[in-house]
């Protein structure tokens, strides 16, 4: 018999993360699990968990064993799970408890095995003390010593198996299932408190690149609105992706509008938080971005993590539904498509008013910094090279501003792909020009502007020192008198690059924001 238990331990140990881990990659996310897959999963637990129970052993022991196993991650582990706590919330606890409420007899209660209160006190007492030594103040200490007081399935069970095993009474047993459902009453309420005194004392500014450690791995929120956008897509990921180490993460996030068509084909899946998409052309679009992006990952995508998200809502609720996917991934930058999309003949079309309002919405509301992906050429470049040739011209604009330093952040990864050519093109104010000496419209102080002037010179010096002296960027200096020099300036670089990096706000010039 013990034979069996290690061959069993071994089977579920080796096999099972392969196994689940095929059906997993088999079944992406977004897509509803192919039916066979899901009876060959089903298949495979019931004949890890059946085995050993043949030969005597605890049928409960058997299923603890398979479950130890098997993969913590996967829409195959979430499923299951799901569907186990629906039949527990929705079937067994209703019925549970009605029959111990039905069988408890409270006046043959034996207080003397329940010691609850004993042991609450006991836990918040040490967790107190644990805590005035180690310096946390006695609020938190008090909610982790309740929290360790919590209690649940597994504590149910064994209240269960002590009046089986004949250790308690029936009435002793439900008092015991009673108190631990007092243990989790609290639970809710202290872990809200827990969040409102941590989110009180987060720092209240913006993730930016500037902000970001270099040795960091970059995390990208990268937006599409259709296949068109793909190739951009992957491209930008090929310039942002830095070195080996530490890496890039890239959230690649669909951005579809919600319509009555498509919201009558969604599915939610009971007992997990998530609807399942079945709308033909939802899926076929899903599964076109998904394959082309897997494909250069796969090829030639060392150092890159991938993942796949979607925003599906209307276009009111798209901008919050980006801003919450970049909290939640901890992003440092989210890349939004432009709204207008290049003709063959290098104009760009109307746009998308919905779009366009997803993007203003998302620049104004957003936990990072954002930009905008102009595709003016990026996308007609079949495969970019990784051969030490800089064949691919970048440019980096800077003029000055918080904005403009966060795209000399961000220029910096780029200069570290071999393929790119960047250069950074600074515009100067000449001293004597009417720029120089007017006032302004802009509503800040003199000190105001002199300490963003400071913060300029200091972030451009330190880009300077780290790639333009060893001769990785080239630099350029572009002496301007007034906007219309600059919009001249501006016009006479198109064609000449990839790709331009372009802070948005251009005060300085007569710009308030780049006109599109």
């Amino acid at each position: 018999m013990g034979s069996a238990l290690v061959i069993q331990t071994l089977f579920a140990a080796y096999v099972s993360p392969f196994f689940m881990n095929w059906v997993n990659n088999e079944n992406p996310q977004g897509k509803p699990i192919k039916g066979s897959h899901l009876v060959l999963a089903l298949a495979f637990m019931a004949l890890v968990i059946s085995c050993s129970p043949i030969y005597g052993y605890s049928p409960v022991l058997s299923a603890f064993m398979a479950g130890t196993f098997l993969p913590r991650e996967g829409r195959v582990s979430k499923w299951v799970v799901g569907k186990i706590n629906y039949l527990l919330t929705t079937i067994f606890y209703p019925i549970f408890f009605f029959w111990m409420g039905y069988e408890a007899v409270f006046k043959d209660f034996q207080p003397g095995h329940l010691g609850h209160g004993e042991a609450t006190i006991g836990k918040v007492t040490g967790t107190v003390i644990s805590g005035k030594l180690l310096g946390f103040n006695w609020p938190e200490s008090v909610a982790l010593g309740l929290l360790l007081t919590t209690k649940g399935h597994f504590h149910i069970y064994l209240a269960i198996a002590a009046k089986t095993a004949g250790k308690t009474s029936t009435s002793t047993s439900t008092v015991m299932v009673i108190a631990i459902f007092f243990t989790v009453v609290h639970a809710p309420s202290v872990v809200a408190q827990i969040i409102k005194r941590a989110r009180k004392r987060v720092p209240t500014h913006r993730m930016s690149l500037q902000l970001l450690d270099p040795s960091s791995e970059l995390r990208i929120l990268l937006c599409l609105n259709g296949p068109q956008n793909v190739r951009t897509t992957i491209n930008f990921i090929e310039i942002s992706r830095g070195t080996v180490d530490p890496g890039i993460v890239v959230y690649v996030t669909d951005m579809i509008e919600l319509t009555d068509e498509i919201a009558a084909t969604l599915v939610k899946e009971e007992g997990v938080d998530t609807m399942t998409v079945t709308h033909t052309g939802v899926k076929e679009m899903r599964d076109q971005v998904t394959t082309a992006v897997q494909a250069y990952v796969g090829e030639s995508g060392e150092g890159i993590t991938l993942r796949r998200l979607l925003a599906l809502s209307t276009f009111n609720g798209l901008p919050q539904d980006i801003c919450i996917l970049a909290e939640d991934s901890m992003v440092a930058l989210i890349i939004l498509p432009f709204h207008k999309v290049q003709r063959p003949d290098g104009t760009l079309d109307n746009g998308h008013s919905g779009f366009r309002y997803v993007n203003r919405k998302v620049l104004k509301n957003a936990p990072c910094s954002v930009g905008i992906l102009v595709d003016r050429g990026l996308g007609l470049i079949e495969k970019l090279p990784r051969a030490c040739d800089h064949s691919v011209s970048v440019a980096v604009i800077f003029i000055g501003g918080k904005d403009d330093r966060e795209a000399l952040a961000y220029a910096g990864r780029v200069a570290r792909h071999s393929g790119v050519k960047l250069t950074v093109i600074r515009f100067l104010v000449d001293a004597s020009s009417e720029a120089a000496t007017r006032p302004g419209n802009y509503t800040v102080s003199r000190s105001e502007k002199e300490e963003e002037m400071k913060l300029d010179d200091e972030c451009f010096a330190s880009f300077y020192e780290r790639h333009v002296s060893c001769g990785q960027v080239a630099y350029m200096e572009k002496h301007l008198a007034n906007s219309a020099e600059t919009y001249t300036t501006l016009r006479a670089l198109d064609g000449q690059y990839s790709l331009i990096i372009v802070g948005r706000e251009k005060s300085e010039f007569g710009f308030d924001v780049w006109d599109e």
